[in-house]
């Protein structure tokens, strides 16, 4: 495997392809069963992404919930959930949020370097603080950065839109678990799950869905976005998160 993370992409969405609704509360797009499928591969990787707006309106904790599956971590050497990880551009970041008082695994935030010595000291050592770019942070630096200074082998990004979004079209993925929720939003406002971009996946080039499988009242899409897709395996071990969440593909 190379030196950049491998990255599995997950998100849920409406039937009319939103990511929430305009209202301040938090719309739940999936289940019991796939929150559990969601937490198996959480556990699974070293890292988990937000991006700042997230941990702004959702104040996700980001842990692993399953305590077998936080023992299984222990056991291995490492933190009961993974690195938390989150990408800011203006700074904006309550060193009181959920990303960064709960847990006992480590935090980075990414940055403009011209944000990075005001944004340390507002967070006063809860995270580590790392300034890339001049100007924005691109989703290709901080996986380098990732990689050669944090160890990072895989990485989970769960969103926002705008994250998605710049992983999405700087052909980044390596994979993508998209839930389809059986509803619609319907609201001008509400964001949605990617904004416009020019994307790698066209009706030219179709992404290759590797599974799909069906959860209650939900369905899970696994598209294989890379020649590395099935290679999350960090420590030479088949990925328990893939047979907890879907039948292997063969591939």
């Amino acid at each position: 495997m190379s030196q950049r993370p491998y990255v599995t992409l997950s998100c849920a969405m409406s039937i009319d392809g939103y990511l929430d609704s305009a209202e301040p509360h938090r719309l739940a797009m999936s289940n019991a069963a796939d929150l559990d499928r969601v937490d198996a591969v959480r556990a699974d990787h070293d890292a988990i992404m937000v991006g700042a707006s997230t941990v702004r309106r959702d104040n996700p904790r980001l842990l692993v919930r399953d305590a077998d599956r936080r023992a299984l971590r222990r056991a291995a050497g490492r933190a009961e959930s993974p690195m938390k990880v989150t990408v800011t551009a203006s700074g904006d970041l309550s060193a009181d949020a959920a990303f960064f008082v709960t847990g006992d695994g480590a935090r980075v935030v990414y940055c403009p370097r011209e944000r990075e010595a005001a944004l340390r000291e507002r967070l006063a050592g809860r995270a580590g603080v790392v300034g890339l770019g001049d100007d924005c942070v691109t989703m290709s630096a901080l996986l380098d950065h990732l990689g050669e200074n944090y160890g990072v082998r895989s990485l989970m990004v769960e969103g926002g839109g705008t994250i998605l979004t710049q992983f999405l079209c700087a052909d980044l993925v390596d994979e993508m678990h998209l839930v389809v929720a059986p509803f619609f939003v319907g609201e001008t406002r509400a964001p949605r799950v990617v904004g416009p971009g020019n994307y790698p996946w066209t009706a030219a080039r179709r992404a290759h869905l590797a599974e799909s499988h069906q959860i209650g009242d939900v369905v899970l899409l696994r598209y294989a976005l890379s020649d590395r897709f099935g290679m999350l395996d960090t420590d030479g071990r088949q990925a328990s998160a893939r047979a907890e969440a879907v039948t292997p593909s063969g591939r």
